[in-house]
């Protein structure tokens, strides 16, 4: 993969310049192994370390999850960049001017916007220091703390979780005055119009002048995967003079659209739940800031939440970067339910597989954590079923048989709809499972009710399980899998182990190599996986693809003479078994010669197999081929 304005050269370079273990190391705990370095995989959970690097060609492959790539994958991976990005940071890293092909306009234009950008990150980086600091030291300060200890967020030691939840979410105070930030970010330079460009100020409506978007809020600041604060969310509080909340102004203000800030891309926490989300191999998406901060503070640090906006397919594909599954854990009131039905498009877009949890109604999971504790709130994280089985329930709850007959009709119709639209035959096959039962319950609500039009009723109960069998996924049928030729890997293990092997052997060796194997024999000749390992196994026949990576990640021979040894023996168990192959063929041949009455076919038939057995012999009596050399 290449970027679109880099150059391919600039590309090169970084890549040779960049040493894989030492962006690695920086996440992953590294110990020597051989010619690689393992650790615990950073993309799935694991007990017994299968992530391998290796330094001499700048790749990783888990042998756990199948993850792998160079140093550009690993931070996309790992930090969720873009490829662009990617090159950047390891360009900075290694010294290397970014060249980019592009016209002298366009680069200045660029650099223009790139500017300004960094002139926001600042800015907002200044802002967020001033909300922390006012925290403690502006004489209201106090409302804000007295709003986390009413919700039991009061840090007992510096280094406790809660503390370390406030400070990973930079938790702040936005003072009541109407020009507080405003004048601190006069005294550091910064420009009113160019804070109002970060949606920090607001002009005023008349005789000039600006004043702070954010006054008298608890303040949390959104930090984008790069660790860079874009935006902010303010949770109003009681009035400093009259201790009343002021309910003609919404509960949240969140920043606007900024050229840094894009609301219905970013997902509030993503940043500092990236690494436990990535072990749980599951996100947990909840409805509110508060929500996150205070179960990340309870040791629950899987949890992210939607910036002020329903949840939307690219926050879904941001997630997807990190985890394959995700877990809605809203409130269980209507506009929970609600929202939980809405994510369920984006999730399909996104390629998410979704569960949901059930929360008591009017409790949210700030509130659960709080009054139960972590693990209840765990229990119901566990609990979460598959999101159409819960959406199927969800229409046909207790309140169902207290609808009228209209209602009643219309949720069963809602159910046909869902189960209708859902297009993933594994999700389908599962429905299949609780579509029957659901029929069951519409029928003996329908009879203990007395609908007067059961006819109609009962009409829907079997659209029901209509739906489900409308596109029941076919067993497809399975191909023959091939017999792994152990001897034959042995061989390429050697040469990719030690690439230069392939000049060292005698050439009459390597006529024993065919198939797919002998194609890769072929691209070794033409590329150098020491200098190139992408481009060489990009070009490998897709059978050997999987096989050389692992190889190639993690060498066996640590040396070129037990590795040139383990080869020859090997080769010479391949000339050994094509020799036995077309000894048998010459068998069949003198067999068919003898029965048709060809005596002279049967004899020079009979003459090669001879020479052929004598041929095979002397091989076999040049030596074992060790251990390698013994499998097949």
């Amino acid at each position: 993969m290449t970027g679109a304005l880099i150059s391919e050269e600039t590309i090169r370079l970084v890549r040779d310049r960049t040493d894989i273990q030492a962006v690695v190391g920086e996440t992953v705990k590294l110990t020597r192994r051989g010619r690689s370095w393992v650790g615990l995989c950073p993309f799935h959970k694991e007990r017994s370390p299968s992530f391998h690097v290796t330094p001499e060609r700048g790749i990783f492959h888990c042998f756990g999850c199948g993850e792998h790539g160079n140093a550009f994958d690993f931070l996309m991976k790992v930090e969720g960049l873009s490829f662009p990005e990617s090159v950047r940071r390891l360009a900075e890293r290694a010294g290397v001017e970014i060249e980019e092909n592009r016209s002298p306009a366009a680069r200045r234009e660029e650099d223009a916007a790139r500017k300004m950008r960094e002139d926001l990150y600042g800015i907002n980086a200044l802002a967020a220091s001033f909300y922390e600091r006012m925290m403690g030291e502006h004489p209201h300060g106090k409302l804000a703390l007295e709003e986390l200890g009413r919700r039991g967020l009061v840090p007992t030691a510096p280094t406790d979780p809660i503390a370390t939840a406030l400070q990973g979410f930079r938790v702040g105070y936005a003072p009541a005055e109407w020009a507080g930030l405003t004048a601190f970010l006069r005294q550091q330079g910064v420009s009113p119009s160019a804070a109002e460009q970060a949606g920090l100020l607001l002009p005023r409506s008349s005789g000039g002048g600006f004043y702070d978007r954010f006054r008298n809020r608890l303040m949390f600041a959104v930090i984008d995967l790069q660790g860079r604060v874009v935006g902010f969310s303010g949770r109003i509080l009681p009035d400093p003079q009259t201790g009343l909340v002021d309910k003609e102004t919404g509960k949240y203000i969140n920043s606007p659209e900024t050229p840094v800030y894009r609301k219905g891309e970013l997902v509030f926490g993503l940043f500092q739940a990236r690494q436990s989300v990535r072990q749980a191999e599951q996100a947990v998406l909840v409805e509110g800031n508060f929500d996150v901060v205070s179960l990340h503070a309870r040791g629950i640090t899987n949890v992210v939440a939607p910036l002020g906006t329903a949840f939307t397919p690219e926050q879904a594909t941001a997630i997807k970067r990190f985890a394959p599954e995700i877990v809605l854990l809203f409130d269980g009131d209507a506009a929970g339910r609600k929202a939980v039905r809405s994510a369920r498009e984006p999730c399909k877009k996104a390629g998410l597989v979704a569960r949901a949890a059930t929360l008591p109604e009017g409790v949210d999971p700030d509130e659960l954590s709080r009054d139960r504790g972590p693990d209840a709130v765990r229990a119901v994280i566990q609990a979460a079923r598959g999101l159409l089985e819960h959406l199927v329930d969800a229409s046909l709850d207790a309140r169902f048989t207290s609808a009228s007959a209209e209602e009643r009709a219309e949720r069963v119709r809602e159910v046909v709809e869902l189960i209708n639209a859902e297009d993933d035959p594994t999700v389908r096959a599962m429905a299949q499972q609780f579509a029957d039962d659901v029929a069951r319950r519409l029928v003996q609500r329908d009879d203990a009710l007395g609908m007067a039009d059961a006819t109609t009723f009962r009409a829907l109960v079997r659209a029901v399980q209509a739906g489900v069998a409308r596109s029941a996924p076919t067993a497809q049928p399975q191909a023959p899998t091939q017999e792994r030729d152990w001897v034959m890997e042995e061989v390429l293990g050697a040469l990719l182990d030690f690439p230069p092997l392939l000049h060292e052997v005698d050439e009459s060796l390597w006529s024993c190599v065919s198939g797919d194997a002998a194609l890769v024999v072929a691209v070794l000749q033409e590329t150098d996986p020491e200098r190139d390992a992408e481009k060489f196994l990009a070009n490998l026949p897709t059978s050997f693809q999987s096989f050389a990576l692992q190889r190639l990640t993690a060498p066996v021979y640590s040396d070129l003479t037990t590795a040139k040894t383990q080869l020859e023996a090997n080769l010479r168990k391949l000339q050994v078994r094509a020799l036995q192959q077309e000894h048998a063929l010459l068998k069949s041949e003198a067999a068919r010669a003898e029965r048709q009455g060809d005596f002279d076919a049967e004899i020079a038939s009979l003459r090669e197999i001879e020479e052929r057995t004598r041929r095979r012999m002397q091989l076999r009596s040049r030596g074992p081929g060790g251990p390698q050399g013994s499998k097949g």
